[in-house]
């Protein structure tokens, strides 16, 4: 039995904050965010809506796509670094708001990289044919751990939630090969601070990032016994444009074969990767039995990379 994507959905924030609003802010400019991060605009969650609210929304449309109903779903997991508190769970909270009575729940702390944690998870669980219907979303409210004052962080990130069914998929389909890694050395790079914000040593992570997106990308891709040519689409973590043109250079694959989606999102963390992949498979970029690759990295240090061939 295969495990892959039988559903997806997403939840985007409705406030727009945008580079030109920074300008207004602090010493930066426009011209400065987008030549450097490739950030045009993010969107930011109200006050009063909390990570468990993005992820319901974005997790009512997955379990709609893939023709399921939510009393079907065996688990959840919820990737974030921003859960609403420590305890109860976000996972907790979305199965309770889902009614989903008969699914275990927990939640996924791999920082940007926690969807591809998520997936390889669900994998294990569905071809043991322990559980059939894993739900997994990535969501963030970066916006209550960024400290608004640094300019050299808060300009990269914004809110948001993806959501993933994965179930039972054809043979041939679905998720072909996965890695997943940490170098927890690198932790002091990025973390949060005891005031309770994001802090980054942009510079390292960069290195970091160009680094080990291209090397879990290629490593993948051997594992699934392709070659870089049969790649279709790749969906990097939108963390910075110059690290998603090394990762798409890397393995020599057109710019449009590539997601970009970082100019209307900025840096959503978790929910970065499924976020874009709705995106492009609602304007036609991924078709039935395409070769998707999906590669993050993320704050722990962490990094996962997953190979899908696509369809049901």
């Amino acid at each position: 039995m295969n495990a892959g994507i039988i559903g997806v959905g997403k939840y985007n924030p409705e406030k727009v904050l945008t580079n030109a609003d920074f300008e207004k802010m602090m010493d930066t400019s426009d011209e400065w965010i987008r030549t450097r991060t490739g950030i045009e605009e993010r969107r930011i969650a109200a006050d009063d809506m909390e990570t468990s609210d993005m992820a319901y929304e974005a997790a009512v449309k997955a379990v709609k796509h893939a023709g399921i109903s939510t009393e079907e779903l065996d688990l959840i997991l919820v990737a974030t670094v921003t859960p609403d508190q420590p305890f109860p769970t976000v996972s907790n909270i979305l199965q309770d708001r889902l009614g989903a009575k008969k699914a275990a729940a927990m939640d996924i702390s791999a920082a940007c990289s926690g969807f591809m944690y998520g997936l390889a998870t669900a994998k294990q669980f569905i071809e043991t044919k322990t559980y059939k219907y894993v739900l997994i979303v990535g969501v963030e409210k970066l916006s209550k751990i960024t400290n608004w004052e640094d300019r050299s962080t808060a300009v990269l990130f914004g809110d948001g939630a993806g959501a993933a069914v994965v179930g039972p998929v054809s043979e041939g389909r679905g998720i072909l090969a996965f890695e997943l890694g940490s170098d927890g050395s690198g932790g002091k790079y990025l973390y949060e601070d005891k005031d309770g914000h994001l802090v980054m040593n942009g510079r390292e992570v960069f290195k970091f990032a160009v680094r080990q997106m291209g090397e879990s990308s290629v490593r993948v891709i051997e594992k699934a016994g392709v070659r870089k040519e049969d790649v279709d689409f790749l969906i990097p973590h939108q963390a910075n444009i110059r690290i998603m043109e090394s990762a798409r250079e890397r393995l020599g694959l057109p710019v449009e074969k590539m997601s970009k989606t970082i100019h209307k999102y900025g840096n959503t963390s978790a929910a970065s990767i499924p976020i874009s992949l709705v995106d492009e498979l609602e304007e036609g970029k991924i078709k039935e039995d395409d070769l998707i690759l999906m590669v993050g990295f993320g704050g722990g240090l962490t990094w996962g990379a997953v190979l899908v061939r696509w369809g049901r």
